[in-house]
């Protein structure tokens, strides 16, 4: 089809605002949601075609009904849904596993477990049922599906359910055409890992600066994904920076 949609979650800045770029440079009609209607729309300007071929829609992820209010937006808007990128979510406080706070855990469950599962389901729903059907659903894990960061109790939990959650999807979608695929990343320079340009803690107790990458480089990869057809896809993806100390003992 000539024209193509997707809807990019956490849009407003980060990983999620160079995922929408980069699928607009692509000629993709893209919903940017995300809780704050400014940094939204300044995503959108920093795309020469966001004014004609982006909307902004805010919700918060974590609540159900503004999430299904937002895509019945996107589906009065488009018609369709072809891609869903799950990518909003939170950390909490890096703290001993004792001293995590109940509602530092459930502010993370919400968001990245909740929130990627109502945004999924409100998708997939689209999906199953437009014409031509199918369509494909990209969750944004983290390297932290993968290996813990010290202290990092519910973002490790979540990213490690969202993994269950993307399998599900592949699974239950085969009969609807709806691929479910997942990006795992680390440490791309965004607002969200500043603080590695000063030293995080390290498994042996040590305090290291970590190298980031460039954060256009998760958009094309996303981006990548979007347009594979849907005979065909990337179930897991990794791209991080090359020198951060994830591959080996550390």
């Amino acid at each position: 089809m000539a024209d193509r949609f997707a809807v990019v979650t956490g849009a407003g800045q980060g990983i999620g605002r160079a995922a929408a770029q980069a699928l607009l440079a692509e000629g993709w009609h893209v919903a940017v949601l995300g809780r704050r209607a400014g940094t939204l729309e300044e995503t959108l300007s920093g795309s020469p075609s966001g004014a004609s071929h982006g909307f902004v829609v805010t919700a918060d992820v974590g609540d159900r009904a503004q999430v299904e209010a937002a895509f019945a937006q996107v589906l009065e808007r488009f018609g369709r849904l072809d891609v869903l990128f799950n990518n909003a979510g939170r950390g909490a406080p890096a703290v001993d596993f004792d001293e995590l706070a109940p509602e530092d855990w459930e502010g993370v469950v919400a968001a990245n477990l909740n929130g990627t599962f109502f945004c999924a389901q409100a998708a997939y729903r689209i999906m199953k049922n437009q014409s031509p059907k199918g369509g494909r659903i990209i969750n944004n894990g983290s390297i932290s599906a993968h290996a813990p960061r010290p202290g990092a109790a519910a973002y490790t939990a979540t990213k490690h359910a969202v993994t269950g959650l993307t399998k599900q999807i592949a699974l239950d979608g085969r009969k609807h055409d709806i691929t479910g695929s997942q990006i795992d990343i680390g440490n791309a320079a965004t607002p969200m890992t500043e603080r590695m340009t000063k030293g995080v803690p390290q498994p042996d107790g040590s305090m290291m600066v970590e190298p980031r990458m460039d954060v256009a480089h998760v958009g094309r990869a996303v981006a990548h994904i979007a347009a594979l057809p849907l005979d065909a896809n990337i179930p897991f993806m990794t791209i991080m920076a090359t020198k951060m100390p994830f591959i080996g003992r550390g």
